[in-house]
């Protein structure tokens, strides 16, 4: 139903605006990290980089591919939970290592979101409105860029850098509960429909 299908582009776009929360909010937390685990600028720039990108870059390709052959929802609800849960890990990190392995797997959990999410959106939006729908789904890159600083930016005043992980986490895990309950794969919608006996 046309319904179901707004809720869908709704839930994707919060997904959406969640993996660039997380992958931005470090950005902002930079200072405090590098000031309270003694880092290097090279190490600094490794973390909110190349430690996060080259996982994200190499994975992007086969969880595409699982994208087209098993459930999309629940391969994003996994994602979701994982990257999630590596961004609250960050904040529990004591050096240098620990947290480049914790910015490793959010890349290895966001390299699944946006093919999954174009492969969604494809399968649920007729041809004539998958340009729009498409669009509306790419609003969270910004959203989730401009809340992942202003949150972390708090967070970190009035808290510190550990708090400002755990809490931009925290949604994601909720997030992916509800992917995981209410978000239908199509493909099995349509197989049942091909198995309905016809009147």
């Amino acid at each position: 139903s046309s319904l179901y299908r707004n809720y869908v582009l709704w839930l994707l776009l919060l997904v959406y605006v969640v993996n660039f929360l997380d992958r931005q909010v470090i950005n902002i937390l930079a200072p405090d990290i590098k000031r309270d685990l003694n880092l290097s600028n090279t190490e600094v720039g490794l973390l909110s980089g190349f430690a996060f990108g080259i996982v994200y870059t190499i994975l992007g390709f086969p969880l595409a591919r699982a994208a087209d052959k098993y459930n999309r929802s629940w391969i994003i609800s996994g994602c979701l939970a994982a990257w999630s849960g590596f961004t609250a890990v960050c904040g529990l990190a004591q050096n240098f290592v620990q947290l480049a392995a914790a910015r490793a797997g959010v890349g290895i959990g966001e390299a699944g979101c946006t093919p999954t999410s174009h492969a969604l959106i494809a399968d649920y939006s007729p041809k004539e409105k998958r340009a729009s729908a498409l669009a509306f789904y790419a609003m969270g890159t910004p959203i989730g860029s401009l809340l992942g600083l202003a949150i972390g930016g708090y967070l970190v005043e009035a808290f510190n850098w550990r708090i400002a992980f755990m809490v931009a986490a925290a949604p994601g895990l909720l997030l992916a509960v509800i992917c995981l309950f209410t978000l239908r794969e199509p493909r099995d919608m349509f197989a049942a429909e091909a198995k309905r006996p016809l009147p």
